[in-house]
């Protein structure tokens, strides 16, 4: 009888639940949408807050895993993975709970989970840059050099600064990824390596998180908080302990099923795509992460969301950039469109994708920059049209805008030393939306190759689960055991090819010039 392993992926709108076999095969799947979100509770677009409640989580998890459970024995349920978005920190208690979870705090959206795309702190990460680079060490160096509003420094801060009654209850800040593995265990969170690395300026080198000094200095309220948190920090292969008897009552699973360690979303999706040491690994979705690894790295790359000795795989660097909108941007389009009605984005795709390459031209910053070298004060921008000018051209325009932008993350990379071999994605755009895949196949002038799963991410989780309890003795044994390989492949179309190359250009002209007009008015 197979061994079974349940991968949790927590996205921005809905947990999903994979039950895979140790030698990969996929016996089952659920999905549970967040309520209070999906009501658009908690959150106000127009100021960029995003805010999830845990009660969310909670129903999910239960739901979805006892969703791919139905009909199956659990009794051969050996470990559970969990990766969730990032950085999307809580204020928690002194038991560790999240603020929400106590009446008092129950519709306080500063006591919930600070989603990753909450530009909220834009203030506070524009002051972490300046006096990191007047420091007598840059905490920003392994972080791309510059520090985001969409990171959990900046979120504390900004949480502490606005909310009185939240600050005297918070005896921490918690990231979503290790909150639920330690939920799920019953006990103390083990802190991310990829979380911490990526979002919070840990690093081996300097003990850990930033100092003490460091943080009293950037503001009084982080005074002391420092000790609250964490100073070392575990790969997601390193089991967080054993389910709860609560939970396994709840989910109808032994107390012996393993807990892996909790990362982010992108980095466990690149693991169940089976990245290796030259491949590009795209995770399209609202959002984007394109996540590398590398045995070794002598330097710093400029501009990305970090290198982490262990993000991704144990024993190598793990390197993340991406896009802080790209499915988002679609989205927002078929909304501005559907004012007066609904709007079809299919039909409006397959229209897009008849016309030949236009005039009109956006970028695709509707939700700030990400990547390459962070920038949320920048806004989207839609140029060249007319009166003659089409819905489907404007949205043709917009999918060329993500392609774009992911080329110059694929530009910076290489200008820095990290060759792109090929190029691997993953997500519901790259599954879903061929007309997509093939703009970025041609933009990038390379072959794109899709994976077959449509849960990579949730897969990974599941290889890191089957690594915390036993089943496979390491994440490279694991990824060859478990990988679902691939069922489609975009080939750059030469004639295409050619023109964007060309449009790329103005592209980052274009970029390059709004960038400076836009912060000349900040």
């Amino acid at each position: 009888m197979a061994d079974l392993l349940i991968g949790l992926d927590f996205g921005s709108d809905s947990v999903r639940a994979v039950l895979v076999t140790a030698d990969g095969e996929e016996r089952a799947t659920s999905v549970h949408s967040y309520k209070r979100w999906e009501r658009g509770m908690y959150s106000d677009a127009a100021r960029s807050q995003f805010r999830q409640h845990p009660l969310d989580y909670l129903e999910g998890i239960e739901t979805v895993i006892r969703g791919v459970l139905k009909g199956q024995d659990a009794s051969r349920v050996r470990g559970i993975g969990v990766d969730t978005t990032g950085s999307t920190p809580c204020a928690v208690d002194s038991e560790g709970v999240p603020l929400a979870l106590r009446p008092e705090f129950a519709e306080n959206p500063n006591a919930m989970f600070v989603l990753w795309k909450d530009h909220t702190a834009i203030r506070e990460a524009e002051e972490i840059n300046s006096l990191t680079k007047r420091w007598k060490i840059d905490y920003t160096q392994f972080e791309g050099g510059v520090y985001s509003s969409e990171w959990f420094w900046a979120k504390y801060l900004h949480i502490l600064r606005h909310d009185e009654a939240v600050r005297a209850a918070c005896h921490g800040f918690v990231e979503h990824c290790d909150w639920v593995t330690g939920h799920l265990a019953g006990g103390p969170v083990k802190p991310s390596r990829c979380a911490a690395g990526h979002k919070a300026m840990w690093h081996e080198s300097w003990g850990g998180l930033p100092s003490e000094e460091f943080l009293a200095e950037l503001d009084p309220l982080l005074a002391g908080r420092r000790a609250e948190l964490y100073t070392d920090t575990f790969t997601a292969d390193v089991p967080v302990g054993t389910l709860s008897p609560e939970w396994a009552e709840k989910l109808g699973l032994s107390t012996d099923v393993a807990i892996a360690g909790g990362a982010f979303d992108c980095h466990m999706g690149a693991v169940g795509a089976g990245i290796e040491p030259g491949q590009l690994v795209k995770v399209i979705g609202t959002s984007t992460c394109d996540i590398m690894v590398a045995p070794d790295l002598d330097h710093c790359v400029r501009g990305i969301c970090g290198q982490v000795n262990g993000s991704v795989i144990p024993g190598m660097v793990g390197l993340e950039a991406g896009q802080s909108a790209f499915g988002d941007i679609y989205a927002w389009f078929r909304r501005f469109l559907g004012y007066a009605g609904e709007v079809d984005l299919r039909q409006l795709e397959a229209e897009a994708a008849a016309l030949p390459v236009g005039n009109v031209l956006a970028l695709d910053w509707m939700n700030g920059r990400r990547t390459p070298d962070a920038n949320q004060h920048l806004t989207g921008v839609i140029s060249g049209i007319n009166l003659g000018t089409t819905a489907p051209m404007v949205y043709r325009a917009l999918v060329e805008s993500t392609a774009f932008g992911a080329r110059r993350i694929a530009d910076r990379f290489r200008g820095e030393g990290v060759p792109i071999r090929s190029v691997l994605a993953i997500g519901g755009i790259a599954r879903k939306s061929p007309f997509v895949m093939q703009t970025c196949a041609d933009v990038f002038e390379m072959p794109i190759k899709v994976a077959k799963s449509d849960q990579a991410c949730a897969l990974g989780a599941a290889m890191f689960a089957s690594v915390a309890s036993g089943v496979h003795p390491d994440i490279q044994a694991a990824m060859k055991a478990m990988n679902s390989g691939f069922d489609a492949e975009y080939l750059p179309q030469s004639e295409n090819a050619a023109v964007y190359r060309q449009k790329y250009q103005r592209y980052c002209s274009l970029a390059d010039a709004m960038e400076k007009e836009i912060m000349r008015h900040v």
